[in-house]
């Protein structure tokens, strides 16, 4: 019996890419006008080059794109001439200016619906990202019951650990919850490893790789809850053989 529906966020629910150019032309328009010297030094377009110099540096905050965004900031405040408290101070400040832009999602069509018809249908909604949207500023807490995010656990999907923790957080078996996502590694396989089901949402309508298949594909999400009730009947049927 499926209880439990996750989804990912950045890329499933909405498109990531404008929200994160608009967020960081946001956050070099605050630096411009709260850390001078750091606009003395860079521009927008190198906000790339201090993201792999943090990585180089801190090679375990790979899974955290919050610390990874916190010492590219820091980095480039230090570079400037800024005294370490400061750039640490400065960074912090920096960083929420930029999540709460990163927050302005807009959401895909039928995204809002196709959540409330499931929620209203009785299943347990959980969100599962590798990224730092919170579903409570982007306006959807009241159709999610739980969100886990790589910053939190400490490994990206496909990492099992997330998958695992919502698992055990939730008192759930895998065969009782269905992934929904777009990426084919980190959404379908991971799902899968765990033994998850999984929806794997294609709204570009791209070629499927060379990996295990979902259960189900959707190119829109107003496709989801007959896809889940498809599954949901597989599963019933699984379990009375």
């Amino acid at each position: 019996m499926i209880k439990c529906i996750t989804f990912d966020l950045d890329d499933t629910l909405w498109a990531v890419d404008p929200v994160i150019v608009e967020a960081n032309k946001t956050l070099y328009q605050w630096l411009a006008e709260h850390a001078e010297l750091f606009v003395n030094c860079y521009q927008l377009s190198d906000f790339d080059q201090l993201k792999n110099r943090a990585l180089e540096a801190f090679p375990d905050i790979g899974h955290s794109v919050t610390l990874i965004r916190l010492k590219q900031l820091e980095i480039g405040l230090l570079d400037a001439g800024y005294s370490a408290e400061q750039a640490v101070a400065l960074s912090h400040q920096a960083f929420e200016v930029f999540i709460a832009a990163r927050n302005q999602v807009e959401l895909f069509e039928h995204a809002r619906s196709m959540l409330e018809q499931l929620k209203a249908e009785g299943y347990v909604i959980g969100a599962l990202s590798n990224g730092n949207a919170d579903v409570n500023r982007v306006g959807l807490g009241d159709v999610f019951d739980f969100a886990l995010n790589a910053d939190g656990v400490g490994k990206e999907k496909p990492h099992p650990l997330m998958f695992e923790q919502m698992l055990h957080q939730q008192q759930l078996r895998p065969e009782q919850v269905i992934h929904i996502g777009d990426n084919p590694h980190h959404d379908i396989v991971g799902a899968k490893n765990v033994g998850l089901w999984a929806i794997w949402v294609n709204l570009k309508q791209g070629v499927w790789p060379e990996v295990a298949p979902a259960d189900q594909t959707v190119t829109c999400l107003s496709e989801i809850p007959e896809r889940v009730a498809q599954i949901a009947a597989a599963s019933h049927h699984r379990a009375t053989l």
